[in-house]
């Protein structure tokens, strides 16, 4: 199956600064990718630099900034991979949240997504070629407490990927785009006992690099494909048939 290499162009990682942004980033140098990592402190991109080695370039920007993006995104040169992580979770009861907090989450957690996907893809259309990696949640489906602006946002952000495709995929069958749930992780955003972000990064950077067609409007948790559901009739003809959906799955990282 085609891969993305190195010669392709460069990787972008939203949100490289911690947790799982900076373990893909960290990933990705090390299969000789060239990295570019946004953030809003430069601080933290410059930890995960000595971490990353030469290949990664810091990026301070703010995802919610539309034409701080544009602008960006146009210096870079040919962007071949964006991989859009970066999210807040601010946990606000929402009896404490506000209109406007409410929005500052959907501008980074939504407008973030929307914002780099578009600058990516004024370079990747030229070429017709390309890959973009939504990190997605379920929890537009189960919303926690306090979580009332992350779960929509990120219910959103699935339904921009549904739409991404639709806009795209007859047009650029080699633009391959999905989403990626990598579980509960052991990071600020998670839980103590969470999967480690190397760990989660492995699978990730596995996907990112795939550019199988037939993965555009895939989702995948961890390493294994969510499979959409299956209404009556197609039930039944499956078990007419003796036809058996199987979820694919990535390959064991090393």
């Amino acid at each position: 199956m085609p891969r993305l290499t190195p010669q392709d162009g460069i990787a972008v990682v939203t949100g490289a600064g911690s947790g799982l942004g900076r373990a893909l980033a960290v990933r990705l140098c090390a299969q000789g990718f060239s990295v570019a990592g946004t953030g809003r402190r430069r601080s933290t991109l410059d930890q995960t630099q000595a971490l990353a080695g030469p290949l990664f370039q810091p990026l301070p920007l703010d995802v919610a900034d539309a034409a701080a993006v544009r602008e960006a995104f146009a210096a870079l040169g040919p962007v071949a991979l964006l991989i859009n992580n970066a999210a807040v979770y601010p946990r606000r009861d929402i009896l404490d949240e506000s209109g406007e907090s409410f929005m500052q989450t959907v501008a980074i957690n939504l407008g973030g997504v929307m914002n780099c996907s578009r600058a990516a893809l004024d370079q990747m259309c030229l070429t017709g070629r390309g890959r973009i990696l939504n990190v997605a949640s379920f929890a537009d489906i189960a919303p926690l407490p306090a979580s009332a602006a992350y779960s929509v946002s990120k219910g959103a952000a699935r339904i921009l990927t549904r739409a991404l495709v639709a806009d795209l995929a007859d047009r650029f069958p080699d633009i391959v785009i999905n989403d990626w749930l990598p579980g509960m992780l052991r990071t600020d955003m998670g839980i103590p006992d969470g999967t480690p972000p190397d760990t989660a990064a492995a699978w990730g950077v596995q996907l990112a690099l795939d550019l199988d067609p037939a993965l555009t409007g895939s989702v995948f948790e961890i390493d294994s494909e969510v499979l959409p559901p299956r209404g009556l009739k197609g039930r039944i003809k499956d078990a007419a048939l003796l036809r058996r959906r199987r979820p694919r799955r990535l390959d064991r990282p090393d």
